[in-house]
């Protein structure tokens, strides 16, 4: 589901695969499973924590007791959910932590007639709806989420593929031209050898 969103998803298969990918991949968010095979969730979470990484965690428990959540809380995760659980109310509480993260309240951003809707990456420029790729809904996305701040092209890269590919450097230079085509010329800024920005909405 969540990949029918437009997300990219890497996926840890134990504990000890996922402490490894959360320290050395630069991730928007991470879902972490506390009862994970060859090492529990939390004590990676704590060591997530303790090397510095900031990544917003949300943990999944498959018990309803108020001590394990406050356990994983304590631990650093930023929000929690009990299985079973809906994917829609999972994909809400995504969309909500990388708000925070963002500084960003509403889930709608909007600037200079565009307006793009990150629960349904539904956009329309002056009202009028404009068709997205789900790549270039994801590299809106990204920038909308961190407006106001230089992005690079390899930062953007790595936000939008999965961390076993190998796209091409170009293909973001390319995603850019076209949401410049569709949402106007002015919206992304480039900075010459640097990469790209929105301006705050």
């Amino acid at each position: 589901m969540l990949q029918a969103e437009g997300r990219v998803v890497d996926l840890a298969h134990d504990g000890m695969e996922a402490a490894y990918l959360g320290a050395v991949e630069s991730y928007d968010a991470i879902v972490l499973d506390i009862g994970l095979p060859r090492r529990d969730g939390l004590s990676v979470l704590k060591e997530w924590r303790a090397q510095g990484v900031a990544t917003p965690v949300l943990i999944l428990t498959a018990r309803d007791g108020w001590s394990e959540r406050v356990d994983g809380l304590d631990a650093g995760a930023d929000d929690y959910l009990t299985k079973p659980f809906h994917m829609q109310e999972l994909s809400a509480r995504i969309r909500a932590m990388l708000r925070r993260t963002a500084g960003q309240a509403s889930p709608v951003f909007e600037k200079d007639g565009v307006v793009f809707d990150s629960r349904s990456n539904r956009t329309t420029v002056d009202g009028l709806p404009v068709d997205l790729t789900a790549q270039e809904a994801a590299v809106l996305a990204y920038l909308f989420h961190h407006a106001g701040r230089l992005v690079s092209r390899t930062e953007l890269s790595e936000h939008i593929y999965p961390h076993d590919s190998d796209p091409d450097s170009n293909t973001i230079a390319v995603f850019v031209t076209r949401l410049r085509k569709k949402l106007g010329a002015g919206l992304i800024e480039t900075v010459r050898g640097a990469g790209y920005m929105i301006g705050r909405p």
